[in-house]
């Protein structure tokens, strides 16, 4: 079983004229391999999957995949909150080739937490063998996916990582604690990837290394190598970049730093509207001052 670490990326999708910019998606991927990123994750939140339909998920998927040619791995944002929906994009996303799936917890009809255990467990029955990433984000669903709870994903061989994104490092203990070297941990959040690493983390699942991949990606490799003092000098040093990228809701911060620098445009699908124009302004500063623009 393919398991998951490192720097990796959850991709934002470059939109023209309401479509896949695939030029634009193409050129993101190659900047990412260049800049070191570990792992791929198209169709996530950052990816606005969740107002593209069946279609375009998979032609998105497959496009990264195409590009990556086997380099590193593709891990595919499959989740909803419908059971039955989200084993069909799981399987949509093998046929596209991905190495495996991102299974965020079910949203608005908030589960209980035997409920999440089921969920998990239908998808992995369906899809034998495939790595699922399961993925707790309660800001966003509405449901906090439990330490007590992971450790029961542990009895489900497909579940092969967590991608833990409260931001809470006692959280982090409590799933080493219980789950140990079961489950790999993976942070859900730019602004504690060095502590989460201490705590036992493996990687990050990451916004920011959209726009600094090399900077991430030594982030995550020195935090993993015990070089606590330039992990520490990278964490702060992106701190500005961070915080912009999440200033408005993601990702249109982060989509806004893509059109900057020149990779692609800033469409982004309604109820998501451009970025205001002070933040704007914000950001462009923070992208000057890590050298990611030109002035």
């Amino acid at each position: 079983m393919k398991t998951f670490q490192g720097s990796m990326t959850a991709l934002a999708t470059p939109f023209l004229n309401g479509a896949l910019d695939e030029g634009a998606f193409r050129a993101l991927v190659r900047a990412q391999l260049e800049g070191g990123t570990n792992v791929l994750l198209p169709m996530g939140t950052t990816g606005e999957a969740v107002t593209m339909d069946s279609e375009e998920r998979a032609h998105a998927i497959a496009v990264v995949v195409d590009e990556v040619k086997g380099r590193v791995p593709v891990v595919a944002g499959a989740g909803s909150n419908s059971t039955r929906e989200t084993v069909d994009s799981v399987r949509r996303a093998r046929l596209s080739g991905a190495d495996g799936a991102l299974i965020v917890t079910p949203y608005y009809n908030k589960p209980t937490q035997a409920g999440l255990v089921e969920h998990y467990r239908a998808i992995a029955k369906a899809h034998p063998g495939f790595p699922l990433i399961a993925y707790n984000v309660p800001g966003r669903t509405g449901v906090d996916l439990l330490p007590e709870t992971a450790l029961r994903l542990c009895d489900i061989p497909e579940v092969v990582a967590l991608k833990e994104a409260t931001g809470n490092l006692a959280r982090a203990v409590d799933l080493l604690e219980l789950c140990g070297e079961r489950l790999t941990l993976l942070s859900g959040d730019d602004f504690t990837v060095l502590p989460f690493i201490a705590c036992g983390g493996q990687g990050v699942i990451s916004v920011s290394s959209n726009v600094a991949p090399r900077m991430m990606a030594d982030l995550v490799a020195a935090a993993r190598g015990g070089d606590i003092a330039k992990a520490r000098a990278l964490q702060v040093r992106m701190n500005a970049l961070h915080r912009l990228l999440f200033v408005e809701s993601n990702p249109i911060p982060v989509k806004w730093a893509l059109h900057l620098m020149g990779l692609f445009g800033p469409e982004v699908r309604l109820p998501l509207v451009p970025m205001g124009e002070a933040n704007a302004e914000k950001l462009k500063g923070a992208l000057l001052q890590l050298d990611l623009l030109k002035g």
